[in-house]
């Protein structure tokens, strides 16, 4: 199982697509490494900027949608070929969802509340999340705040987690 820890990366915009997350000129690489400089090389937005280092980032925050656009797996490999296996949003596009699990990654959805709250204590500071898949805990921590957020996410979910993703888990199971 990853392990699920980071210093986070705040996207404060709705309807992140998966252009923006990996250009789709990049979409004939087979080599998940082929893709690690090009994340986010086409997002235009304040605090992310084209050929950053991701070393330290491990959890990405943002609002609603996130994922939305094209149903390829190129958009999840992008993120964990740069160390980031957490994304918390208000929602997913399901497809993007979906292959986040598949590759074992973590898709954790939070309400509207919660993800305003987070942004308010945490968006502007050295923030590092934490993620306890048995306890569905989120924990967030800057240099003077903590906050514990519960999460929910079916057993098959958890069970393509803990395992590794699809692969791994028919590997297991059958």
């Amino acid at each position: 199982m990853k392990k699920f820890i980071g210093t986070a990366l705040f996207i404060d915009r709705s309807d992140i697509n998966t252009d923006e997350i990996i250009p789709a000129k990049y979409l004939t690489e087979i080599e998940k490494t082929a893709l690690k400089p090009h994340l986010f090389e086409d997002l235009n937005l304040e605090g992310v900027n084209p050929g950053m280092d991701f070393k330290q980032t491990g959890v990405i925050v943002s609002r609603e949608n996130f994922g939305c656009g094209s149903s390829r797996e190129h958009a999840p490999w992008a993120l964990e070929v740069n160390g980031i296996h957490v994304v918390i949003a208000q929602s997913f596009a399901r497809i993007f969802r979906q292959n986040m699990f598949n590759g074992g990654m973590l898709a954790i959805e939070l309400s509207r509340d919660q993800i305003n709250t987070i942004f308010k204590m945490f968006g502007n500071s050295d923030t590092q999340i934490s993620v306890d898949i048995e306890a569905l805990e989120i924990m967030i921590q800057s240099n003077d705040q903590t906050k514990t957020i519960g999460f929910q996410i079916s057993e098959f979910d958890k069970a393509l987690i803990k395992t590794g993703g699809w692969v791994e888990y028919a590997d297991v199971c059958y």
